[in-house]
């Protein structure tokens, strides 16, 4: 008699985010961009960086510009195809490093417990003082205008919420039944942590990092909007949306098309992150 195959964990996972349609959406929407984003230098219709003083805000649909040209003739599609990179990339980037370094510190402090736990996260406490928008733009203007500078400033920032995510997670799988079994069979907390604790733990912590992406690419936004990010001539969004400004009551749709990119792209991470959390979560 043959026996049908339960499907395991993750098959199940993946199954129910396909049926998501929403959440499979916005994945699509993101792994275009992502595309969009390696491949600018080759789908580009123009120079992003060529400016024409002749050719100064032309509106939506003209010929050779599709979606218009900037303050200094640049063109629109070119540089917000070549800005998904830098603005992809400054989004990005600093949740990956505080998912690791976050990660660490909040499975450390949920599985030592006692006072360690209490030394960690009364430390980390400290950071919840400040809004996470202020914070970055204080640990940034300290540091120095530049995108290295902002790339660390917003991994310190994110740094924070994704320990607290992770210490909450550990202490909930410290107390399991098959994690004290471990523990009476002899083995040594390093073994435990990597064989019982980070499978049961990563998966939460990574659809929580996730949802910070959007909230990343807004910050890094932000602060090249603000001068203290990426510098000009590059085409990130945020910095397009500051020297687009100006012209808002010229070409305002001109100047809304960065805005409008990093909208889109909030949102796809977004529901991403809300369709794994929804296909992630156990069911009885």
């Amino acid at each position: 008699m043959a026996f049908e195959r339960s499907p395991g964990y993750w098959e199940t996972v993946l199954r129910r985010f396909v049926r998501d349609k929403v959440a499979l959406g916005a994945g699509v929407v993101i792994l275009l961009l992502l595309g969009m984003a390696v491949f600018a230098p080759l789908l580009v219709p123009a120079d992003p960086y060529a400016s024409s003083m002749l050719s100064r805000l032309k509106p939506i649909g003209t010929a050779g510009y599709p979606l218009g040209t900037d303050e200094l003739g640049r063109d629109m599609l070119s540089r917000l195809m070549v800005g998904a990179r830098l603005s992809l990339f400054m989004g990005i980037t600093p949740v990956v490093f505080a998912f690791f370094l976050g990660s660490l510190i909040g499975i450390t402090a949920g599985y030592a417990g006692g006072r360690t736990n209490n030394v960690i996260m009364r430390t980390i406490d400290v950071f919840y003082a400040f809004p996470s928008v202020l914070l970055a733009i204080a640990l940034s203007g300290a540091l120095g205008a530049g995108m290295t500078n902002s790339l660390i400033s917003l991994t310190v920032v994110f740094i924070p919420p994704i320990a607290r995510v992770a210490e909450s997670v550990t202490t909930q799988i410290r107390n399991r039944d098959f994690v004290d079994a471990a523990r009476a069979s002899g083995a040594g907390p390093f073994t435990i942590v990597r064989v019982h604790v980070l499978g049961n733990v990563l998966g939460p912590i990574f659809v929580y990092a996730t949802s910070l992406i959007a909230v990343s690419m807004i910050l890094a936004s932000g602060l090249s909007f603000l001068g203290l990010g990426v510098k000009p001539p590059e085409p990130e969004w945020g910095l397009m949306l500051n020297t687009l400004r100006t012209a808002i009551y010229v070409q305002p749709w001109i100047a809304a098309l960065p805005g409008a990119m990093i909208f889109m792209t909030s949102v796809a991470f977004n529901l991403l992150a809300d369709g794994l959390r929804s296909a992630m979560e156990i069911k009885e």
